[in-house]
């Protein structure tokens, strides 16, 4: 590292003011960064100081999705291989599903990273780290079959759309990943729902098992079926579900694999225990209000079984957390959790056309969040001053 080091200040008088390449300065001072901690400190006596800058946090919430990320690898070779009928070994489906997988991370990270520096010459201000996790998270909220010029449309939409025209990282009202997925959604429907974009090769179907269904689990229960089955007819146990080797999102169908990063993001206090747990008691009390009205199978369904179904853990975990378009305040925390829970099941279930809630509740609460807050803050200033007149009387 000290010749890197060495190297790295031997060129550094070309970026800076004067030099030759000054025009790039951001973009040299975003890859120092990268490689060394920066040596600027606050002066201020206002400042509190802590070791955990930015790019730590960010890193350490891609570490958290290194779990989902493996196992959706992993499951799209599983999958596959089910889809043609063939015998394959672990390593065999891992190699499988890692070269469809590494293409869409590779453009999300080189679109979004790309259009990051560019914003950051033209404004002259320093490179941020925010899309370290953006970057990391499209290509997990994605199906594998998507292709890989819809995934680079939507992340430069994320982006420029999503964060850039309010100021970039900080300053962003909405998530950009799911504001990605938003878009393909509604943009591009046939290549994010049905039955056949959840398995690489299903809308070709060259060499497709007769008769293999790709329908993830909420498809079924959409259409009230009992029982809920793989692809080859074979019924999937509530272990299967919980384990995650089910057709779906490259990175949500695995619970177990996302509860491994929750408890890294909550011991590290990158994530806030208080929104997650808010968001499974929401999503819990949901599901069992509709099973108490039960009209039909999907309402029927045991309310602890839509934890563990779709995107709702992920988003829990890794959206509902996001730091910028979270609420802020501890109680609105609680609140704003709580209500997503309960929004996502209220979308999945109601909704026969788009079976999955988590999404739209998660965006639509990113919009009130800064209200929770608000009104958190005044009941708090009212209790304050009523419990200071009291005080004084």
């Amino acid at each position: 590292m000290s010749a890197l080091r060495r190297f790295v200040d031997k060129i550094k008088p070309h970026f800076v003011k004067g030099g030759r390449f000054s025009m790039f300065q951001s973009t040299f001072e975003g890859f120092e960064t990268f490689l060394f901690v920066p040596d600027t400190v606050t002066s201020g006596s206002v400042h509190i100081r802590d070791g955990n800058d930015m790019k730590r946090t960010m890193i350490m919430v891609v570490l958290a999705l290194i779990p989902a990320l493996l196992f959706g690898i992993w499951n799209t070779g599983y999958q596959h291989f089910l889809a043609v009928g063939q015998e394959a070994g672990f390593w065999q489906m891992v190699w499988f599903g890692f070269l469809k997988v590494l293409p869409i991370i590779i453009v999300s990270y080189v679109v979004g990273l790309g259009i990051e520096f560019t914003f950051a010459q033209i404004r002259g201000h320093e490179i941020n780290e925010g899309f370290l996790v953006t970057g990391m998270l499209i290509p997990l909220v994605v199906p594998v079959d998507v292709p890989l010029w819809m995934v680079a449309l939507a992340t430069a939409f994320a982006v420029i759309i999503g964060k850039e025209v309010f100021g970039g990282t900080g300053m962003n009202i909405l998530n950009p990943a799911l504001t990605a997925r938003a878009f393909l959604f509604f943009a591009y429907p046939g290549d994010m729902s049905g039955d056949k974009v959840w398995i690489e090769g299903l809308k070709n179907g060259e060499g497709i098992v007769d008769g293999f269904s790709g329908a993830t689990l909420l498809g079924q229960a959409a259409q009230n079926q009992t029982t809920f089955l793989n692809g080859i007819g074979e019924p999937i146990t509530p272990f299967q579900m919980f384990l995650g080797n089910i057709p779906g999102s490259i990175g949500e169908t695995s619970t177990l694999a996302i509860l491994l990063g929750a408890f890294l993001l909550i011991y590290t206090g990158v994530g806030s225990w208080k929104i997650i747990l808010s968001v499974f008691a929401g999503g819990a009390l949901m599901g069992w209000i509709l099973n108490i009205f039960a009209v039909n199978e999907f309402m029927a369904l045991p309310f602890w079984q839509h934890l563990i179904l779709g995107g709702f853990a992920f988003g829990a975990v890794f959206m509902a957390t996001d730091p910028v378009t979270a609420a802020q305040t501890e109680r609105g925390k609680w609140i704003y959790g709580f209500l997503i829970g309960v929004l996502a099941i209220l979308i999945r279930v109601l909704n026969p056309a788009y079976p999955e809630g988590v999404m739209l509740a998660i965006l639509f609460m990113n919009v009130f969040s800064p209200l929770i807050d608000h009104y958190v803050i005044e009941a708090n200033i009212r209790k304050r001053l009523k419990r200071a007149k009291v005080q004084a009387n």
